[in-house]
């Protein structure tokens, strides 16, 4: 506990989970190509064993086979993914993008904000109704 008396009072106290979170592996584009020759020419018996050894899965591989079939492997260098950016989304495109979903936003908030005010003026007729009716009444009389 004397560990908990030495910080200061601005820090957070330290994370109590003793394994600290993974991070994510990343895969060269000449290992993926190196994994997956040595997948497909490998006997079914064998394919087991090559995904076992590297810690892998099958799914890794069949992604990479379609990467590579599609030509996508070829160009890369350096870390295998890498943020996939839309070829051909230029800085206005983008910006329209984003004015457009926040005038959908927008006109929602519209849409609801009418229609509460159309329900308080419905409940504000009625009140005027109910009070007008009131003053007409007569109050009974007492004998």
């Amino acid at each position: 506990m004397e560990s908990e008396s030495q910080e200061s009072p601005g820090e957070s106290p330290p994370s109590r989970d003793p394994a600290p979170r993974p991070s994510r592996r990343v895969f060269s584009a000449a290992y993926k190509l190196r994994i997956v020759t040595e997948y497909e020419n490998a006997a079914n018996g064998e394919k087991g064993a090559i995904l076992r050894r590297e810690g892998l899965y099958s799914s890794h591989v069949l992604e990479w086979t379609r990467a590579r079939d599609a030509g996508a492997l070829a160009g890369m260098t350096g870390a295998g993914r890498v943020p996939e950016k839309k070829p051909g989304k230029s800085a206005e495109q983008v910006e329209l993008e984003r004015l457009r979903r926040e005038n959908e936003r927008l006109k929602a908030r519209l849409a609801t904000t009418e229609t509460a005010l159309d329900i308080m003026g419905k409940a504000r007729a009625l009140l005027e109704q109910v009070s007008g009716s009131a003053d007409t009444d007569q109050p009974p009389t007492r004998s």
